[in-house]
Order: structure tokens, then sequence, then C-alpha cells
């Protein structure tokens, strides 16, 4: 509420209890006689009064009359700027959040922010990549430690939301609703809005698995499973997992992974192979995998392996190696879709 605002009701308030009491103290009235009279001197009603009025009252009902006129104009002019001001500042947010949505390309666009919402978007933080939050929740959005812009409200199984977020543009969709069945609707309806879009979703039921894969999501993650998995792991083989634990990807510290596409590295096609990027000696960086353009990973790869357009290499190293790499081939600090 506005300092004006606050004013005014106080004024409002203040001229009620003087009326009440005015023409309960000069005309006699009642309580209830007087709180009646001073609403109908404020509104200007204009009934008749409930007894003569005295000589001395006909002066203090003039005095009211005019006090009360100004206080009430004051007050009306500071509820109806208030109430303007408010549509009008809700207008030029979502007018802003409109203008921001439709100038996003290639941004990700995540379905929840709940708890794997938001590990996605720490991960998305640390790549610097433009992403926007669709969140029904109201409560949830103001209790969020992040710019409100990075949110739209509105409910991701509705197509408008999606294209409103700008779905058409979009490289790549997240859903992380805690329900499978939401989840398996937005991929049904993301996937026909964009055909070429990369779809991630999450599972609670290892039996949605298929039915997301089927509704056209590229992959689905099974947060349980993989935890699960992961805390065995530790007790078979702890120091494997402890190593892979600080690894990074693309963080700023310690060991990071990091992908690279052939198109990052060159220009223009060109007939290269491993030993020929000489990763090691200009970087420090070490290749330890090789994507093919049809999908096949290769482990530790060949040093004659030739690279081809589509393909991608992925390398270890720490944050300077890393930092040196994508200074020497001028790759800003993103990182390609698998």
């Amino acid at each position: 509420m506005s300092s004006k605002l606050r004013i005014s009701v106080t004024l409002l308030f203040f001229v009620v209890v003087v009326g009440v009491l005015g023409f309960k103290i000069y005309m006699g009235l009642s309580w209830v006689d007087a709180l009646y009279m001073t609403v109908i001197t404020i509104t200007t009603v204009g009934y008749r009064e409930i007894t003569e009025p005295s000589e001395v009252a006909k002066l203090f009902t003039v005095f009211f009359i005019l006090i009360s006129v100004i206080v009430v104009g004051f007050a009306v002019s500071a509820i109806t700027e208030y109430l303007l001001s408010s549509n009008s500042l809700a207008n030029i947010r979502m007018n802003r959040k409109l203008k921001h949505l439709k100038s996003m390309k290639n941004h990700i666009i995540i379905c929840g922010y709940g708890r794997n919402g938001r590990q996605a978007v720490q991960r998305l933080q640390n790549y610097n990549r433009a992403f926007i939050i669709i969140e029904k929740d109201q409560q949830v959005i103001d209790d969020a430690l992040l710019d409100k812009e990075n949110f739209y409200r509105g409910n991701a199984n509705e197509d408008e939301v999606l294209i409103t977020a700008g779905i058409e543009r979009a490289s790549t969709l997240i859903t992380a609703l805690p329900e499978d069945a939401d989840n398996l609707f937005i991929v049904l309806s993301a996937r026909q809005l964009h055909k070429d879009l990369k779809i991630i979703s999450r599972a609670s039921e290892e039996s949605s698995y298929k039915k997301l894969k089927l509704a056209g999501a590229d992959n689905v993650i099974l947060p349980d499973t993989i935890g699960g998995q992961h805390m065995a792991s530790l007790v078979v083989s702890p120091d494997l997992i402890e190593f892979w634990d600080n690894l990074s990807y693309g963080g700023s510290e310690g060991v990071n992974l990091e992908q690279i596409s052939f198109e990052q590295m060159f220009d223009k096609q060109r007939n290269c192979t491993i030993i020929d990027l000489n990763l090691r000696q200009e970087t420090g960086c070490t290749i330890i995998g090789y994507k093919a353009p049809d999908g096949n990973y290769t482990v530790n790869p060949d040093p004659k392996l030739q690279l081809v357009p589509g393909s991608k290499i992925i390398v270890v190293g720490n944050s300077q190696q890393i930092a040196k790499l994508q200074k020497v081939y001028q790759i800003s600090n993103k990182v390609t879709q698998t």
C-alpha cells in the first residue's frame, strides 16, 4: 500500500470518528444515529436529519461537510490512482515478460520447479544457458531465489502456455513434474509443436519409461533408480564413484568434462584425425570419448580416428585446461547437446 493511500485511509477514518462524536454531542443522538448521520453527510446522500439541529449543530454540520468533502475527494483520488497504477504495473510486467519470451531462441524450457527442476536450473546456470521455467504455483515462484524473469506462470499441459514460452524456437524441453501422467502429456504436446525439439523427461515409475519414449522423449530419467544405483556403487567401488563425483560438467572448479562438436572446432569441413588435433600438447586436455554422427559412442578412441561433421569429442581437464581449450578453438562456454 502506498503512503498516499495510507494517509487517505487514516484521514477518512479520522473524519468518521469526528462526525460520530460531533453528532452525538451536538445533536444528542445515539451511537447508531450518529454513525448514520455521519455516513449520509460524508456521502452527500442528503437524507433528512433525524432531529431538528440546534444552531451549534448546524455550524458543526457545515464545518463537517466542508472537511469531509475534501477528505473524501482526496481518498477517492488516492484509491483510484492506486488501482490504476497496480493494473498498469501488472500490464507493464506482463508485456515485458512476453517481449522477453519472444526474443528467446535456442533456449531451454523447464516444466516444474520442484526438486529436479531446481537441480536442472543450477546446472544450466553453470553453463550460462538461457532458460525459462513454466510453473503454475505462484507461491513457488515467489519463494524461488531466482530472477522472476526466468519464470512464466502457467500450466505446461496447455499448448498455449508452451507456445508462449517459445517452444517453437527452443532447443530443449525438460519436464520435471512429479506426476508421470503430466510429463507424458507434455511430451506428446511438445513433440507435436516442435518435431526437432530435444525432450528430456522425468519419470517416477519404471513402467512409464517406455510410454514416455514412445510419446517422443529423447531421454527419460528415473531419479530414484539413479540414486539407488549410485548408493550401491559407493559400496562396490567407493573410490571410483568419489572420483566421478568430483568431476564437474562445465563448472569453474575442479576437474571438468566437456564435449566439443566438429562444427565448434572447424568452420568448414576438413580432414582431421584425433592425433592431428594434438590436443594434449596444445591445451593439456585429454580426449576420453568420441560420439559419431549416428549417436554411437567410442570410449578411449583410436588416435587415428577420423573426425567428421556431426561428430563430437569428449575431453577431460582441469578448469585452466578447459579454458585454454575454449580459447584456442574460440568456443564459448556452452556444451552442445548429446
